[in-house]
């Protein structure tokens, strides 16, 4: 008898296509194949098994996802001495990727408060392999035109659509000027091999015992205090001021020795508030345009980054009165 996982396999048109490409690919016509946890794109991963030996397969519909830029960072990744999946087998006309398995156990459900000072400065040396040995040459720009894309993801998608509130011209203008100050500081800082997602969920336990780094594909060269940032202000594991600015100091000293202490801690603040504006009106459009639930409960912690960092500084104190006065928090 036949239950409902089998009878979706047997319907699922794309996942048996690579089933059977994986299977020709490795000469392993036995392989079973078991789903894994996906993103927030619209690709889909599977477990393929033989015996002990297991590979990931990447399901991801070239109508929907280019697969061009996850082989380039995979194999810029390699060459710098980062380990992240080897690409074992590749039909990137049918969007079919065949990967090394690094396991999943995934470094969020591991790091907490306990063990921080353990993982954190594996974590910092990850970071310097990126900005002194990953090449990002070539890697789209994070330029000032995509910066102000994303932020504008806040007013459209947040504001707008979810909180139904429309700047006033006195208002916009706040607002721009938060947004250019937070570019400006942005594109001041040196510009090197930039992951754009880096934080725990993104991050396993490899078999080796190394990190193993994944969902890489939207890698830019941009700041250098970015993925530091995405580090800190994470989704998952909430740190206190003293650890963030404790955790700043230990990777300056690392990356930007020569930059002075409060020059690098505003950029890791002001990076810190571009990212997290950005993913409250991400996490909106997921909800509102994608369809995806459960993105809006995420909301409140990274509202609750923001609402920590805006008044830290003169400069962004005007915009944080104004979404006081706005009343738009989640």
């Amino acid at each position: 008898m036949q239950g409902p996982h089998d009878i979706s396999a047997q319907t699922d048109t794309r996942r048996n296509l690579g089933v059977a490409w994986s299977r020709q690919a490795l000469g392993r016509p036995d392989m079973s194949c078991h789903p894994l946890a996906g993103d927030a794109s619209f690709r889909r991963y599977f477990r393929l098994t033989d015996g002990n030996d297991s590979w990931v397969l990447m399901d991801a519909p070239p109508e929907r996802e280019d697969s061009r830029p996850f082989v380039d960072v995979a194999r810029r990744l390699q060459a710098g001495g980062v380990e992240a999946p080897h690409i074992l087998a590749q039909d990137l006309e049918q969007g079919f990727l065949l990967l090394e398995d690094l396991g999943d156990e995934l470094l969020r459900d591991d790091l907490h408060g306990g063990n921080a000072d353990h993982w954190m400065p594996r974590l910092f040396t990850l970071l310097q392999r990126f900005a002194s040995r990953v090449d990002a040459q070539g890697l789209p720009d994070y330029d000032r035109q995509r910066l102000l894309t994303e932020l504008e993801l806040f007013t459209t998608w947040y504001l707008e659509k979810h909180k139904g509130l429309r700047l006033s011209r006195a208002e916009q203008k706040v607002w721009e000027a938060l947004c250019t100050r937070l570019i400006d500081s942005a594109l001041d800082q040196p510009r090197v091999f930039v992951h754009r997602d880096f934080h725990s969920a993104n991050l396993l336990r490899a078999p080796d015992a190394g990190i193993g780094v994944i969902d890489f594909q939207d890698a830019v060269r941009g700041p250098l205090s970015y993925d530091f940032a995405s580090l800190v202000w994470d989704r998952y594991i909430p740190w206190t001021r003293p650890q963030l600015e404790a955790w700043m100091e230990d990777m300056r000293r690392r990356v930007a020795a020569d930059v002075a202490p409060d020059t690098w801690t505003r950029w890791c603040d002001w990076m810190g508030l571009q990212r997290n504006i950005k993913i409250v009106g991400i996490f909106a459009r997921l909800h509102y345009r994608d369809g995806r639930a459960g993105y809006l409960e995420m909301i409140p912690r990274f509202w609750g980054y923001v609402q920590d960092v805006l008044p830290r500084y003169e400069e962004t104190r005007e915009f944080h009165a104004l979404l006081e006065r706005l009343q738009c928090a989640p």
